[in-house]
């Protein structure tokens, strides 16, 4: 059922609720809640198109669903879902390039699905188990993405092959003369370089669910729901550098504030929101926001930021100056996938 009574503001929230299968847009100034859209069965991640206009909404089902809810969020209406075939379990989602890339658990890949063509031109293999969150780069030249029952996460580095040449040689026939000793081979002449995608696997902590890059891309922070650490990552070198005892048990996102200098990071298995210094790598405040926490949201002014606390049914306002809850969204039951939307 679709419920609204205003515009969608030029500046959104935008807000998963899981088991009402809705996505809530929500006012950030009033935080009112000002439209309902339904998304489908078992949404977990959503993300806005770069002008605001589109969300995407992952339909997970723990690897049984293949669904990409769509969603007009001027006019506040669901649009016809993406079916992505064999590609089960789809679940992180990000927006690069005018595209949307998600990871698919059941089918191990990560995909791009182009809104321009409707369709899924790129997929990637990452032989990994769980698949689950995705991160690429502005410049598309990097993918992260982290692999729950694996323990590991996936550096996928764009690189370009050499020229090489046109194709086989044309089959020979009986009364060929031979071949010269010089010349071009045959075939063709060289075709342009060609990109392609390297892999590196990292091992990190068991049960690597949530995490981000530093502002500075110097950094990748991995939390680890089965070992309660903080895994750190270099992306350039592809080694772990440090690992913190964070004791973060059940932990499911993990965020940087937008100057880099602290780091959030979720449990659904505690009542905390635990606030760690990226300069230190010391935990300097333990939040208390509910009995749970997933989805994590940093406002693009960087003032405040969104917790879905998803067992209490609300999404925690937390001002990052204070370091104090400030406010409360009610928007729907089981919170979790949150995006900002702004419209262009």
């Amino acid at each position: 059922m679709i419920s609204h009574a205003q515009a969608t503001p030029p500046n959104a929230l935008l807000i998963l609720a899981k088991r009402d299968q809705t996505l809530a847009i929500v006012d950030p100034v009033t935080l009112k809640v000002i439209a309902k859209v339904p998304v489908g069965e078992d949404p977990h991640e959503v993300i806005a198109s770069a002008d605001g206009r589109t969300a995407y909404v992952s339909n997970y089902g723990g690897g049984r669903l293949h669904t990409l809810a769509v969603v007009d969020l001027l006019n506040q209406k669901a649009l016809p879902a993406i079916d992505l075939g064999p590609l089960g379990g789809p679940h992180g989602l990000t927006f690069a390039g005018g595209k949307t890339w998600f990871t698919a658990e059941a089918a191990k890949v990560i995909g791009r699905y182009d809104p321009a063509t409707e369709k899924v031109d790129w997929v990637l293999g990452t032989g990994q188990n769980r698949t689950h969150m995705i991160y690429v780069s502005p410049d598309m030249k990097w993918i992260f993405t982290t692999n729950v029952s694996s323990g590991t996460v996936s550096i996928i580095e764009k690189t370009m092959r050499p020229a090489g040449f046109g194709g086989p040689p044309p089959p020979m026939r009986p009364d060929a003369p031979p071949s010269p000793r010089s010349g071009p081979p045959p075939g063709g002449p060289p075709g342009p370089p060609t990109a392609d995608w390297d892999q590196t696997l990292v091992k990190v902590g068991g049960g690597p669910e949530g995490f981000d890059v530093s502002p500075d891309q110097k950094e990748v922070w991995v939390a680890n729901a089965h070992d309660g650490t903080i895994s750190i990552v270099d992306p350039v070198a592809k080694v772990v550098t440090e690992t913190l005892a964070a004791d973060v048990q059940g932990a499911n996102r993990l965020k940087f504030t937008l100057d880099g200098k602290l780091v959030l990071v979720s449990t659904l298995g505690g009542a905390d929101l635990t606030i760690i210094d990226a300069a230190t790598r010391k935990t300097i405040k333990r939040l208390p926001i509910g009995s749970g926490a997933a989805g994590i949201l940093i406002e693009p002014g960087g003032g405040r930021a969104f917790v879905a606390c998803s067992p209490d049914d609300y999404v925690a306002v937390v001002d990052l100056k204070t370091l104090a809850v400030v406010g409360k969204i009610q928007a729907g039951k089981e919170p979790d996938g949150l995006a900002w939307a702004s419209i262009r």
